[in-house]
């Protein structure tokens, strides 16, 4: 199974970033909650949460719903 598909399973669902240790404006993305609205063929996360990818395995996020 690809990155890209393990993490389909999250668009749609309401998400809160809680880190981004390699974001240099780390601190303005902490707490944000968006929604996943697709993930790319690299496995990153794409969402309302203001313009960055979550990438799996480096950013962490807690899933709301």
């Amino acid at each position: 199974m690809s990155r890209a598909e393990r993490y389909k399973h999250l668009v749609g669902k309401t998400i809160r970033i809680e880190s981004m240790p390699n974001e240099p404006r780390e601190r303005d993305y902490i707490g944000r909650v968006g929604e996943v609205l697709f993930v790319d063929d690299m496995g990153d996360l794409h969402g309302t949460w203001g313009g960055l990818a979550l990438i799996p395995n480096v950013d962490s996020w807690s899933v709301l719903n």
